[in-house]
Formats: C-alpha cells, structure tokens, sequence
C-alpha cells in the first residue's frame, strides 16, 4: 500500500496541472480572437472603398424607341373620349415639348402670337398717360386699366385687378418714383425693360398680350395651352406648326438644345406622343372632331 505522503504528492501534481492549463487556455483564446479581429477590419478596409457620386449636368429623358406614337388626328380622337361631357370651349388642349438640356445653362423664353388664338381672361393694366393717344391705343387694344396716378393710388391701396402690367417708356421715371416695386416685384408684375413689359408700341404689345401666349422652360419642359376642344384638327395643326417653328428658332439661339418629345394632352386626359404626322391609315375622318362631344 502506498504511503499518505506520496499519494497526496501525486494528487497535489495532478491538480496543479489542471490548473495551470485552465489559466492558459482563456490566454490562448483572447490572443488568437483578437488577432483575428484585427485582420479582417484591415482587409474590410481595403477592398471595399468609398464611392464616389456621378454628377449629371443634363436632364434626363427616357429612350422613345418603343414608346407608341400618334398621328394629331389619333391623338385628338383619343382626347376627346376622355373629355366627353366637357364643354368644348372651357376644355384646353396642351402641349409639352421636352428637350435634350444642361441643367445650368440658359433657358427658353418667348411670347407667341397664335393663328388661333386660345381665349384667355387676361386682364392688362397699362402705365400712360391718360389723355395721351397711347391710352387711346391701350384701351382700344383690350387693355382693363389704364392712366397714372388713379392706378398708382389703386395699387398702393391693395386693390391690384389685373394679371399683366406693361409700361409706356415715357411714363418709366414716375412710375419709378411712385415706388411701386415693392408691391408689385413680388408678384412678377412691375414693368421692366429686360421683361419686355416697357415699350414704345402700346397697342401692337397689347393685342399681343391679349391674343398672345407666354411660355418658359421650366426643366427642360417648355409647357403650352395650343387650343380649345372645339378646334378643328386643321386649326390645331396650324397652331403647332408656329409654336414648334418659333420654338426652334428659340433653341438657335442658345446651345445643346434639342427637342426630344412632343406630348399632346388635355385638361382630364392623359398625353399622347405626336410621330409629326397629321392623321394615319386608320385614322377617322378629321371632320368629326370638331364641334360638340
């Protein structure tokens, strides 16, 4: 039989073995995680680097090659379905035209005189002397007001019933010092040379005013009111034919500008892409889309 001593000796020795590997393993452990952590941050780091945003100076505009297109007398019977029940005369036809443009660069901006006028309830507020054969002209024109100083004391009061206001050159300096900028700038209504809203010619800028149509781009849409559901497909085509002919001229003028797509639409109907013809094959008699729905 072995001896108490040696006995607890070997007991002693198999303990601290233990011990000493249970205090070396959490050791071993952290170090190896550790280790481990730090090299996959380094190689995350590297392979996946920050990307960097294309800047686009253009607009964008969708790819037309299998979007449908239509013939104006397509386009205006389809139109007219959606407007059933519409008074012919109160119901617009629209046309955008969108283009191929930088995003800063200059815009385009005009007033057009349509062979067919869309009537509109303009009112036109003229700066001129009273008396003076230039008010004569105004008023005959279709202008709502006009005269100096009755006018000025009307605007100052709050009292502003018109939609447009243009000036005499002559009537420019008392029209500065009455101070009205600051009542009528906010509204884009104080006259300006570089608006073309003072002049020389009282009457002709009136009837264009009043007959005439202002359009603008507006990213890198140009947006129109080109008549009434009561035209004929003859009298609407005349009227594209002068606002696409002046708005090309338009575009000349500046650079990178390009039409991209001409649109067709109404007051409750959707738009409808023109192909630039005038009626198709199967296109029903231009005839019937005139007059009454």
């Amino acid at each position: 039989m072995a001896a108490p001593r040696t006995l607890a000796a070997s007991l002693g020795a198999t303990r601290l073995a233990a011990s000493s590997l249970s205090t070396l393993r959490p050791d071993v452990c952290r170090f190896a995680t550790a280790s481990y952590q730090t090299v996959r941050c380094a190689v995350t780091s590297k392979t996946q680097p920050a990307k960097k945003k294309k800047v686009r100076n253009v607009y964008r505009q969708y790819d037309l090659s299998k979007t449908e297109q239509f013939a104006l007398v397509d386009a205006m019977h389809y139109i007219r379905a959606f407007e059933v029940g519409q008074n012919p005369s109160s119901v617009k036809y629209e046309l955008h035209v969108r283009m191929r443009s930088l995003k800063n660069g200059p815009v385009v901006r005009n007033q057009i005189r349509l062979p067919h006028p869309v009537k509109t309830d303009l009112r036109l507020c003229v700066i001129a002397p009273p008396d003076s054969k230039h008010a004569q002209e105004a008023r005959a024109a279709g202008a709502t007001l006009v005269g100096e100083d009755d006018v000025f004391e009307q605007i100052r009061g709050g009292d502003i019933e018109f939609d447009r206001c243009i000036c005499h050159i002559d009537s420019l300096q008392k029209l500065n010092k009455a101070g009205l900028g600051r009542v009528l700038g906010p509204k884009g209504l104080m006259p300006s040379t570089k608006a073309g809203t003072v002049v020389t010619n009282i009457g002709a800028t009136v009837r264009t005013m009043v007959d005439g149509s202002e359009y603008r781009e507006k990213m890198a849409v140009v947006r129109l009111a080109i008549g009434r559901l009561g035209f004929t497909p003859a009298e609407l085509q005349e009227n594209i034919k002068l606002f696409m002919d002046t708005l090309k001229k338009d575009m000349a003028r500046v650079v990178s500008k390009e039409v991209h797509e001409v649109v067709l639409s109404s007051t409750n109907s959707p738009g409808f892409t023109l192909n630039g013809e005038f009626k198709g094959p199967s296109s029903i008699s231009p005839a019937l889309l005139s007059g009454p729905l």
